[in-house]
């Protein structure tokens, strides 16, 4: 995923996400002689004991499930049977910044490309470990002398569009984030630009702030710690990014606005979900272009079927069509709405299968929404729903540059493909 940080001039760096609550390297290890050598060879480099705990990959995915990231994580694939799918795992529970150092029992060029190129871990090394080899191969990283973060690729960026207003994609957006962050653990932002109503952040009972409209009028001051301050926490590893201007207020988005909030935002969290609005404003656009999944949300109405079919044959602008290659997911709100159009007419009208399919939920949703609770913790027909649409928007495509067919088998059978913080 995003950058290796240089852990030496955190203090000089201007862009550099200093934060306090980070241990700087914790380490899991299967064995007694392994821990002594990393010991011995990290200590000097390290402003603090190294934080080493006995235990494999499966104990070290358990433990950052619970507590926050350090800037580098040391972990042992000894004796695992699927280290490949167990790393990919762990992917999901770290920060995108993470500098990931492996070790294991198994040698040879192809399992160290998997491991490294594919997965994205900074190195790995093959036990058993020596000395001078551990800080050859792990001490830049220690000491910072790694690739830059511009180099490097972050977190998933999902936008959620309804057709047309009121037709539930708020209500989406913030159930999927919630699913992401609070259920899946994964560190998952909720950003919804639309600074007068902040409605994503009302459907979370999360007070909205300004730190939103600040940092969309101030570009240059944005950086990972900046965009971090400024969102609300909603639940353990979910934020949410919202405001609530004054209606007669005219906010100015500078421009690169949405770039550098994005990337900002790319470096702390595997996933961000925007809930954009359809409209014609530089923002939204902005945003849009940058996603790697779009959402389109529907109604069965007319009005609905024409405003897809509008969208399907709006002419993409150059900067939407790296970020658009991935086909929208086309999802369809309230199917039984009295009076509405059946799933059939839907896609025979659209000449196109649904991806997505929503029953129409009013009571649930209405009580959740006025409670500032997601629905998927009390209604279950529509947590299974959000549950399958996560699967898909964390499944399509891939955010690195390998092509499919260079992934190892047991990676694309799991679907998808998500890697650490990586030496490009």
């Amino acid at each position: 995923m995003d950058n290796i940080l240089d852990l030496q001039g955190l203090a000089e760096a201007p862009n550099s996400p200093l934060r306090h609550d980070r241990r700087h390297l914790i380490a899991f290890v299967t064995d007694g002689e392994s821990e002594k050598i990393l010991r011995s060879s990290l200590s000097d480099m390290l402003p603090e004991p190294p934080d080493i705990r006995r235990g494999g990959i499966r104990a070290a995915y358990a433990a950052m499930q619970k507590t926050t990231s350090p800037r580098i994580l040391v972990v042992d694939i000894s004796g695992e049977e699927h280290a490949l799918t167990a790393l990919a795992d762990l992917a999901h529970v770290v920060e995108p910044d993470v500098c990931v150092l492996v070790i294991g029992e198994l040698d040879g060029m192809e399992f160290y490309r998997e491991i490294t190129r594919g997965l994205g871990a900074a190195d790995y090394l093959a036990k058993p470990l020596a000395r001078d080899l551990v800080i050859r191969h792990f001490g830049s990283f220690v000491l910072g002398r790694s690739p830059l973060a511009s180099t490097a690729m972050g977190g998933r960026v999902v936008a959620v569009t309804g057709v047309r207003g009121g037709c539930g994609a708020s209500t989406i957006a913030t159930n999927l984030a919630w699913h992401f962050g609070a259920t899946l653990r994964h560190h998952t932002v909720l950003v919804d630009p639309d600074l007068y109503r902040g409605n994503a952040a009302y459907l979370l009972n999360v007070h909205p702030g300004d730190g939103l409209h600040v940092a969309l009028e101030s570009p240059e001051r944005i950086d990972t710690l900046l965009a971090e301050r400024a969102a609300q926490p909603a639940a353990d590893r979910l934020h949410v990014l919202a405001g609530e201007s004054p209606l007669n207020a005219q906010p100015k988005f500078a421009p690169g606005a949405a770039d550098a909030l994005i990337e900002a935002l790319r470096k702390r969290y595997n996933f961000i979900i925007l809930d954009v609005p359809f409209a014609p404003i530089p923002l939204y656009r902005d945003l849009l272009a940058k996603a790697h999944q779009r959402i389109l949300v529907m109604e069965p109405s007319l009005v609905s079927l024409r405003d897809v079919l509008r969208m399907n044959l709006t002419p993409q602008s150059p900067g939407q069509a790296q970020a658009q290659a991935q086909p929208p997911l086309l999802l369809l709100n309230r199917l039984g709405l009295p009076g509405g159009l059946t799933r059939r007419q839907v896609e025979d009208g659209l000449k196109r299968k649904l991806d997505v399919v929503i029953p129409d939920l009013p009571r649930q949703l209405r009580s959740a929404a006025n409670l500032g609770e997601p629905a998927i913790v009390s209604t279950g027909a529509f947590r299974k729903v959000i549950s399958e649409l996560a699967r898909s928007v964390a499944g399509a495509g891939l955010l690195d540059t390998l092509a499919s067919s260079a992934l190892p088998e047991q990676a694309r059978k799991r679907g998808f493909w998500f890697s650490f913080g990586r030496n490009k």
